[in-house]
C-alpha cells in the first residue's frame, strides 16, 4: 500500500522513441494500441494516475524516464484517446516488469530527481537569455520552423529550456541527455550548445554528445 501523497515503486511504462516529459511540463498523446488503451484504463483507476514516458534504446529502454500524471483525457470520432500528461518527476528505472499485463511496468527509483517535485528552481545566474533567443531565431529561420515568439518571450527560463527540449526536432540520443542532465543550468548549456553546433553547420547533432 503507497501512502497518500508517496511515488509508487512500480508504474506502467510507456516506450516511444523522440517523446521525453521535462519536468513542469505537459506532455498531449493519442492512445490507440488496445495495450496502451489498457495502460490507461489501469492507470485512471490507480490512484496516482502515473505513466512513465521512457525512450526505447536499442533494444532495451533508456535508464532515466518521466513518470507523468494523467491530467484530462478525451475520446476521439475514431475511438483514439487523447490524454495530458503533467510531470512528477524524473525516475531510474530498475528493473522492467513483462507477462502480468499487456504492456510493460517498471520498478523505478525516484530518489535521484527529489528536486523535481520541489515547488520551484534556483534561478540560473549564467542564463544569457537575448543571446539565446537570438540563436534561436536564427535556429528556427534556417529550419524554417515557426513558433510563438510572444510565448517564448514570456515563459519563464525552466519552461522556456525544458519545452524547447522536448519540441526542437533532435535525435533520440540528444533528447534523453537534455533529460539526464542534473539540473536546469546544464541543460540550459547543453541546448544551446546544440543550437549553437547546427548552425555552424554541424551535420548529426549526436555526434556533439560523444
Amino acid at each position: 500500500m503507497t501512502p497518500r501523497g508517496a511515488l509508487p515503486d512500480t508504474i506502467p511504462l510507456f516506450p516511444l522513441p523522440g517523446a521525453v516529459l521535462l519536468p513542469r511540463t505537459r506532455l498531449p498523446l493519442h492512445i490507440f494500441e488496445p495495450r496502451y488503451l489498457q495502460m490507461l484504463e489501469d492507470a485512471l483507476k490507480s490512484g496516482h494516475r502515473l505513466i512513465g514516458m521512457i525512450q526505447p534504446v536499442g533494444d532495451g529502454l533508456a535508464a532515466v524516464g518521466t513518470a507523468g500524471r494523467v491530467t484530462m483525457f478525451s475520446e476521439m470520432d475514431d475511438g483514439r484517446l487523447m490524454i495530458s500528461l503533467r510531470a512528477i518527476s524524473r525516475f531510474r528505472l530498475e528493473e522492467v516488469i513483462e507477462g502480468f499485463t499487456p504492456y510493460l511496468r517498471g520498478r523505478v527509483d525516484w530518489t535521484p530527481f527529489r528536486a523535481d517535485r520541489a515547488p520551484s528552481v534556483p534561478p540560473d545566474q549564467e542564463f544569457d537569455r537575448p543571446a539565446f533567443i537570438e540563436r534561436l531565431r536564427r535556429y528556427m529561420a534556417e529550419r524554417e520552423l515557426s513558433t510563438d515568439w510572444n510565448a517564448a518571450e514570456e515563459a519563464d527560463d525552466e519552461l522556456l529550456v525544458n519545452s524547447l527540449s522536448m519540441l526542437l526536432p533532435l535525435g533520440v540520443e540528444e533528447k534523453q541527455a537534455l533529460l539526464e542532465a542534473v539540473d536546469l543550468p546544464a541543460r540550459r548549456e547543453m541546448l544551446d550548445g546544440l543550437l549553437e553546433y547546427a548552425l555552424h553547420g554541424g551535420g548529426d547533432d549526436e555526434e556533439m554528445l560523444h
